[in-house]
């Protein structure tokens, strides 16, 4: 018998309760994209499609143990990281995935703040999170919110090249700046930069009415690490991990999961709601 591998994906983050975001996205995610998800849990979360009620971070040799024990083993050809929490965890990790950087692509999420206005990462640890992982990501992804804290000044979206020195201080190689907090237009635009090379590309869709956008920024995030895991280059990664978003939000529109923002559908190609009642 022929003997076949799989395309593996590691997701360093946190737990998510309600399984709309976080960990159980990435995984989500990644196996709808036909990648084996490998996991290093930073932090379990006790939340719901309302709010998050209460985070305990990891011990930080229990995540960069969880990491070690992956890399050492399975052949992980992307990684994507998402909350992260605390400084010393932030430490942990970029000690473990430093060996790597240079070899498996890296994408980062700097989750800050979940949807629902509760904080996802203590305020030293941003600061921790530019310095030591910002050097070794392929790509960053932060949401207009996230890339306004990172960078002490709101995103231009109408000059866009105006930041680009700014990621370049802090040794970012290319940021995805997701625009749908821009509540003020019908279409959503994301702005892939690469500074080092000064270019900008505009990924646009149209804005799709649903209330179930839980875990939107986990779940391209994920999208991206699955096709760079599959061999794609970075511009066409982004661009399939939009068109997967965009599809997943759109089949999962009319789900009605909790008395909250619900998660999109990351299966809509296998599967439609069968519930019976």
């Amino acid at each position: 018998m022929e003997s076949k591998s799989y395309v593996v994906a590691l997701s360093i983050a946190g737990s998510d309760s309600g399984g709309g975001a976080g960990i159980q996205a990435d995984i989500k995610t990644m196996s709808a994209l036909g990648v084996f998800a490998t996991t290093a849990i930073t932090a379990v979360t006790a939340q719901n499609t309302c709010g998050v009620r209460m985070v305990q971070a990891m011990p930080p040799e229990v995540v960069h143990a969880q990491i070690e024990a992956v890399m050492e083993d399975m052949p992980v050809r992307s990684i994507k990281i998402g909350m992260l929490f605390s400084a010393p965890i932030i430490e942990a990790v970029a000690a473990v995935l430093k060996p790597y950087a240079a070899e498996v692509p890296i994408v980062l999420d700097p989750v800050m703040i979940a949807q629902s206005g509760d904080p996802l990462i203590r305020e030293e640890a941003i600061e921790a999170m530019k310095k030591q992982l910002f050097p070794l990501a392929t790509l960053i992804t932060p949401n207009l919110p996230e890339a306004a804290a990172l960078l002490g000044t709101a995103f231009d979206e109408e000059h866009p090249t105006q930041s680009m020195e700014a990621w370049e201080e802090l040794q970012a190689r290319a940021v995805l700046i997701k625009g749908g907090h821009n509540q003020a237009s019908s279409q959503i635009v994301d702005y892939l930069l690469v500074p080092g090379k000064h270019l900008v590309h505009r990924f646009e869709h149209t804005r799709i009415s649903t209330n179930n956008t839980h875990g939107t920024g986990c779940t391209l995030s994920s999208a991206i690490a699955a096709y760079l895991a599959h061999g794609y280059e970075l511009m066409e990664a982004v661009e399939r991990a939009e068109d997967y978003l965009v599809q997943a939000l759109e089949k999962g529109a009319g789900w009605r999961l909790g008395k909250g923002a619900g998660p999109v559908h990351h299966f809509h190609a296998f599967w439609q709601t069968t519930a019976r009642h």
